[in-house]
Formats: C-alpha cells, sequence, structure tokens
C-alpha cells in the first residue's frame, strides 16, 4: 500500500434528526432502563407506553422515565397507538413477544439475539417481511459511529486480504444474575457471545468447519465456551465467552495489508488501531462510553428506516442475525447445550 493513509469519517447522523416515532417498551427489565435513558437523552424519540406481565413493574418504569401509559400485559401494549415495540422481555420471550407485535401491526426492534436460535430468527424475519412491517435485532454495537468507520475500511480493503478475526467477551455477574438460570436460557452464549459472533460472521461469513469446547456451571446452564471455524479462502476466527469473570472484551480483525485491533470492549462506544507492516499506525478516537452513550444509535436508525419505508437497516439486516444464529446452534449442538422453548410455534 503505498500514499498518505486516512481514515474515513463516520457517516452516522446525529441522533436527534431522526424521524420521531411513539415507541413502546416490552418488558421493563435492565436493558430496556438503559435504552429508554439513552433514547430520551439524545434523540427526539418518544418512548410512549411500557409493557410487563406486571402492571406494577410497568406503572414504576413509566414512573420513572416519564412514560405516559403503562400495560399489565403485552397484548395491551401491542395493541396500543404506538408505532415500534422495542421488545426487551427475556431471551426465550422474544420469538413470541416479537411475532405478538407484528401480528398487531407494529414494527419490531428485537433487543440481542433475536431469538434463540435460527429457526426463531427466520421466522420473524418471515413474519416481518409478509406484513410489510421493519424488524431488527438491537444488536447495538454495529450502529456505532466506529463500526461505520470498520465498514468503510473493510469495503475499502485497506486491510488486504482478511485472514483471521479474534473475538472474546467475559464477564463477572452476582450469583442471582438470571445468566445463571436454566429457565431463562442462560449462560454466557446469548447474553455475551453474541457479540464475538456478530462481529465474526459479519466480517467473514458463514464458516464451513466449527470444533467447540465447552465447560458447565453448577447451576445447570453453560459457564464457558471456545470456539475455532474456518471459512472459504482459508480464513480463521476464534471466539471465546465466559462468566466467570470481566476479560479485555477484545477484537482483533487480520488482513494480508494490515490488522484492526478495537479497544476493549470492543462493543461499546470507544476507539480501534490500524497496524501496518512498516510501523504506521492510524488511530480512530470516539469517547469511550456504555449503553446509555449509545444505544440511542440503533433508535434513530430504526426510526429513520421507518419513516423511509424501509423494512430493514444495512447496520444489522435480519440475514446476519439469522447467519449469528445459525453458527450459534452450531456451537451447541456440539457441546449438548439446549434451551427452553426451542421449538416455535408455526409462523
Amino acid at each position: 500500500m503505498t500514499g498518505k493513509r486516512s481514515l474515513p469519517e463516520s457517516r452516522v447522523p446525529e441522533s436527534r434528526d431522526a424521524p420521531p416515532l411513539r415507541w413502546g417498551i416490552m418488558g421493563p427489565g435492565w436493558i430496556a432502563e438503559r435504552f429508554t435513558e439513552s433514547v430520551q437523552a439524545h434523540t427526539s424519540q418518544v418512548i410512549a407506553a411500557v409493557g410487563s406481565r406486571s402492571l406494577d413493574r410497568s406503572e414504576a418504569f413509566a414512573g420513572r422515565h416519564g412514560v405516559p401509559a403503562a400495560f399489565g400485559s403485552y397484548e395491551e401494549l401491542a395493541a396500543s397507538d404506538v408505532d415500534v415495540i422495542y421488545v426487551a422481555t427475556p431471551h426465550n420471550f422474544h420469538y413470541e413477544a416479537a411475532l405478538m407485535a407484528l401480528d398487531a401491526g407494529k414494527h419490531v426492534l428485537v433487543e440481542k439475539p433475536i431469538g434463540i436460535n435460527r429457526e426463531q430468527a427466520a421466522g420473524i424475519a418471515r413474519r416481518a417481511a409478509g406484513t410489510g412491517l421493519f424488524a431488527a435485532e438491537a444488536m447495538w454495537t454495529f450502529f456505532l459511529p466506529k463500526f461505520d468507520v470498520i465498514r468503510q475500511v473493510l469495503d475499502s480493503a485497506m486491510l488486504g486480504d482478511l485472514t483471521t478475526v479474534f473475538a472474546e467477551y467475559g464477564e463477572y455477574f452476582d450469583r442471582n444474575h438470571r445468566i445463571f438460570d436454566p429457565a431463562l436460557a442462560g449462560g454466557p452464549l446469548l447474553d455475551l457471545g453474541t457479540y464475538p459472533l456478530a462481529l465474526i460472521t459479519s466480517v467473514l461469513g458463514e464458516p464451513d468447519r466449527l470444533l467447540a469446547l465447552g465447560e458447565p456451571h453448577e447451576s445447570g446452564v453453560n459457564a464457558q465456551l471456545s470456539a475455532v471455524m474456518s471459512f472459504a479462502g482459508g480464513r480463521q476466527a476464534m471466539m471465546n465467552t465466559q462468566l466467570y469473570n470481566f476479560t479485555p472484551t477484545s477484537a482483533t480483525i487480520v488482513g494480508t495489508e494490515a490488522s484492526l485491533t478495537i479497544d476493549g470492549p470492543f462493543n461499546m462506544p470507544g476507539g480501534f488501531t490500524i497496524r501496518f507492516p512498516d510501523g504506521t499506525q492510524l488511530a480512530y478516537e470516539e469517547p469511550v462510553g456504555t449503553q446509555v452513550d449509545g444505544l440511542h444509535y440503533e433508535a434513530a436508525a430504526v426510526a429513520g428506516a421507518i419513516a423511509a419505508g424501509q423494512l430493514e437497516v444495512p447496520q444489522r439486516p435480519p440475514a446476519e442475525s439469522i447467519r449469528t444464529m445459525a453458527v450459534a446452534d452450531a456451537i451447541r449442538n456440539q457441546l449438548g447445550i439446549e434451551f427452553p422453548g426451542e421449538r416455535p410455534r408455526k409462523p
């Protein structure tokens, strides 16, 4: 590579400029709190209603965030006058909740993972396409400004031919956390592992071979797993996820011309560095942040797409969500990991 090297600029627009839609929150848990805080702080979107299986929980959430309507069932929320529903229920309820919203004529943004397996992800995509409604997985990382720059870098072939992706994510959880509950599809794969898997499959596609190792936890869920994958053209990827303690949560994309390393945690707002063999580097700087600093980008992108009559967003189209879940299924098949409610109802 010759000539002056430089990074492209992020093309992500100001979140507050997105056309305002009326949002309903389905499931007032921890991530719904962060989503609402981020949307209210950084966008013109309106959090108009919240629904839970407990009216008390909905009313408490509404009171904390100034949400005008609170419902004691998901069905009431789906029937309300919102434009789009953010599905933030436990993982193994995403599928039925998303279909309920779509059947009520509402667009959906489904918290990751979009379902607990490929069949559920594909079922949501089919139902949305069949009803002419928008659907996307809330893989918020891909909506951050830094990932728009990374996407441009990859498209420009600045890294040369891609050869390898390394990605991992580990975190400490209190023993009472739902991640230890087998009845809620616990274990690190769906909570944490979807981030490295989504990155790997977004960059390299679907592997043609996969080898997985896993270790059970005393609670009955998986405690940690690792996978090595091979792809067409001799490319490879390695991932690990575990619930024992915090890790750097690092990610590196290797090419024949340069390597790109995303600062950890790679799924959060922050920077990255491209390193060339001659010792030169390009650094992208983005303020380090949390979910509240970044979740608004996905809400703004979804609102813009819906207002424009689009049924998906390029940052996380349903096909990529389906691909990620297919690889997660392959890992679980090798390790014998099963989740409750594996068989979805007919879409």
